[in-house]
């Protein structure tokens, strides 16, 4: 219970912190600690531009975040954990957008398949129109 009351009164000073302070206090921990977070980001993600990417939108998070909320308990756990739902999300979005990219392709292609058809098919109409009057005109200078 002790604990308990104390995670709050931490937690209240926390918010009495201006945004100047919250800015300040995330570039020392960008200073400090960035590179051991992206390192665990890559560990996690198995992707270093990914990892890097989250990295940043976890800071950027912070940045929006801390000024409303205070600072975090553990900030450098907070940006992991951050960057890895930010990592993940835009992992979920490539996929939706890779899906609806191939659902696009596939229609397209079949449009453009039903099109060369019809075109096709009005080729060969003009031909044979071709061949039945180029034949009508040969008939007709047989029969004079």
């Amino acid at each position: 219970m002790l604990s308990s009351i104390a995670g709050r009164l931490d937690f209240l000073r926390m918010m009495e912190i201006g945004a100047e302070q919250v800015r300040q206090a995330v570039d020392s921990i960008y200073r400090e600690d960035s590179r051991q977070i992206l390192a665990t980001l890559i560990r996690l993600l198995g992707d270093f531009d990914l990892a890097e990417d989250a990295l940043h939108d976890a800071f950027r998070a912070a940045l929006e975040q801390w000024p409303k909320e205070g600072l975090p308990g553990n900030p450098r756990a907070w940006l992991i954990s951050t960057g890895r739902f930010k990592a993940l999300d835009a992992m979920r979005r490539r996929v939706r957008f890779n899906a609806s990219q191939e659902a696009i392709t596939d229609q397209l292609y079949a449009e453009t398949a039903a099109a060369l058809d019809d075109a096709e098919m009005e080729e060969d109409q003009l031909r044979l129109l071709c061949r039945k009057t180029s034949s009508s005109a040969s008939a007709r200078g047989h029969s004079q």
